[in-house]
């Protein structure tokens, strides 16, 4: 493996890069790799592929027949399998060569579906707990082959000799490390069965474990997966896999839902995770290739809207990457996540026909990832639409609930408008709901295409208003001065004053103004400025077409009824401020320094006010 030095070329005559072997070993093995661990994964899956290899050459031994054995007893790792085993010029071929092409390594290629791994490239990965890597190969392809031996150095250098049969008896491959003094943390027994139980526990071979001790040596993968395993009832075959989620996630599964493609091979399981989750926050997910465990956090085998799941699958035909930690992105890949999904949204549609209480609490804790997928997914908006909660005006409902007693659903575009709204729209018997929410206002405009009895409408502030009572025309007149006294101090918000009746009396004021209407006159107040002559005469008449927000004092509440008869202007104009400041805190949005100023000046010159009246 080491490169020598050659000749120089003649000039303009083509020459070969130079490699300096060392710096690619230590390239790949301490970069490709995420952690120092994934050393006994790729002795595992070398492993897993000559045995694979080998019940190829003899198809009608059982199983059980060939197994995987690991020793570990501190000074030394050892992986010994009954696989196919290599020549001398296999180990030329597979573990003395990175990145050469040829046209039998490319037919060699075209046979590895059934690997899980790539030869040679992943034992360097051996290099992240050992300076030297020794193997011990015996063919079973020929009778009486020879013994190979190869050693190769992190520095690049390798070397490879034959040996008497005596010295590996039967066919397969030994690979032994003697780990580095740093790397006592991957290579001490325990830390070696417990890596060999979390990579290799769903592997169809046998594999044991021996620490040196004495002992008769313990099996990393006694049971089959459990989706594998024969039950007496469904119950107790569900309650296997539920507990096999629990085991494995931490959690114990709200309910399991079983995966099944055959085309690619998969099986596994998809776990409801019993609490909501953030949204957009993906979980990761086991996918084990032919048993090995590949990755922990495979986020990209389920969509984005199936965050309430984790799954543990195994398949036969998902692609991994160079480093076998994650998968490549490819049509098989996205087939499988598109068959994912339409399981996951079968589940959902079984639940909803024939376990409502299941469903009920399925809702109740992941009613945000049902209300993205049923944006995108009619089937799904059809059947779970009237069960999905929402906040209305008659508190907490579901849609369903809420379109019984109303066929006119009004829809708020924002949280904040609709805390302005609430109290006052339920008292005038409108049914307002919450759209400020993510999916939200989007799917409730959709609610007559379930129930083609109810409209749906956005709330506009004049819909409001037109719900709440006029008042006599003597209390107009009476009040005339002081609405324009309070217009104009409020003109600098671009706020218009009404004076109505509406319950409950409790309120004074009213401030209906949506977001989009301030954005309005904030940008054309920009543009105004920014203008001058003609068009800023222009942009100044559209200025005074855009939305206004409207002040809508309450002539039922006993603080209003004393403020319109008020005859001191000065004292007029601070009442009116001081009820559009009451009123732009009550709406919870975000006060502009103008308005906290008002409020503040508003406050003071009330209080000084009745200090004097009262000295």
């Amino acid at each position: 493996m080491t490169l020598h030095d050659t000749p120089l070329s003649p000039a303009g005559a083509d020459r070969t890069f130079q490699v300096d072997l060392r710096g690619l070993v230590d390239l790949l093995s301490h970069h490709l790799y995420s952690s120092p661990r994934i050393y006994l994964r790729e002795l595992l899956q070398n492993a897993v592929d000559a045995l694979t290899a080998r019940h190829g050459l003899e198809p009608g031994a059982p199983a059980d027949t060939f197994g995987i054995r690991l020793y570990a007893d501190g000074s030394v790792v050892r992986v010994e399998d009954d696989g196919v085993g290599l020549t001398k010029d296999d180990v030329h071929t597979f573990l003395a060569t990175i990145g050469r092409s040829s046209k039998r390594a490319e037919r060699i290629a075209e046979q590895r579906a059934d690997f899980i791994g790539q030869f040679g490239i992943g034992l360097l990965s051996c290099f992240l707990v050992a300076d030297e890597i020794h193997v011990l190969s015996r063919s079973a392809r020929t009778p009486d082959a020879p013994v190979v031996e190869w050693r190769g150095r992190g520095d690049g250098s390798y070397t490879v000799r034959t040996l008497p049969s005596s010295a590996h008896p039967r066919p397969g491959t030994t690979v032994t490390l003697t780990p580095r003094v740093d790397a006592g943390e991957w290579t001490r027994p325990a830390q070696v069965h417990a890596l060999a139980r979390h990579f290799g526990s769903l592997l169809r071979h046998p594999v044991t474990f021996d620490d040196g001790t004495g002992g008769s040596g313990a099996s990393v993968n006694p049971e089959p997966a459990p989706w594998a395993g024969t039950y007496p009832t469904p119950g107790a075959r569900s309650r296997a896999l539920a507990a096999y989620g629990e085991e494995t996630f931490g959690f114990t599964p709200l309910d399991t839902i079983e995966l099944d493609l055959p085309a690619v091979g998969l099986k596994g399981i998809a776990c409801v995770l019993p609490e909501a989750v953030p949204a957009g926050r993906r979980h990761g997910h086991r996918v084990h290739v032919k048993g090995m465990l590949l990755s922990e956090q495979a986020e990209e085998i389920l969509p984005e809207w199936a965050f309430f799941v984790r799954c543990v699958v195994d398949a036969e035909s998902l692609r991994p990457t160079a480093s076998r930690e994650s998968l490549y992105e490819d049509d098989t890949l996205v087939a499988v996540r598109d068959a994912l999904a339409e399981r996951l949204r079968a589940w959902i549609a079984r639940t909803a026909a024939s376990d409502p209480d299941l469903l009920g609490r399925f809702l109740q804790a992941h009613h945000l990832a049902v209300k993205s997928l049923a944006v995108h997914d009619d089937e799904i908006l059809r059947m779970l639409l009237p069960w999905l909660p929402f906040e209305t005006t008659d508190g907490h409902a579901t849609l369903d609930e809420f379109a019984r007693t109303h066929r006119t659903v009004l829809v708020t575009s924002s949280v904040e408008e609709f805390r302005q709204v609430a109290a006052i729209a339920s008292a005038a018997g409108l049914g307002v709901v919450n759209g400020g929410y993510t999916y939200d206002r989007e799917l409730v405009h959709r609610l007559p295409e379930i129930r083609p009895e109810v409209s749906v409408a956005d709330l506009d502030p004049a819909t409001l208003t037109a719900h709440l009572d006029p008042v006599d025309r003597e209390t107009e007149l009476a009040a005339a001065a002081y609405l324009a006294l309070a217009r104009d101090a409020l003109a600098v918000f671009d706020c218009d004053v009404a004076l109505r009746t509406f319950q409950p009396a409790s309120a004074p004021a009213l401030l209906l103004d949506s977001r989009e209407a301030r954005h309005e006159r904030t940008r054309s107040q920009l543009a105004r400025e920014q203008q001058g002559g003609l068009w800023g005469d222009i942009l100044g008449h559209l200025r005074q077409e855009a939305p206004r927000a409207q002040l809508i004092l309450n002539q039922l509440n006993p603080l209003v009824r004393t403020a319109v008869g008020i005859d001191e202007p000065e004292l007029a104009r601070t009442s009116a401020e001081a009820l559009y400041g009451q009123a732009a805190m009550l709406s919870r949005r975000p006060l502009r320094p103008a308005e906290s100023s008002l409020i503040n000046r508003s406050f003071l010159d009330l209080l000084a006010h009745a200090l004097r009246k009262d000295s």
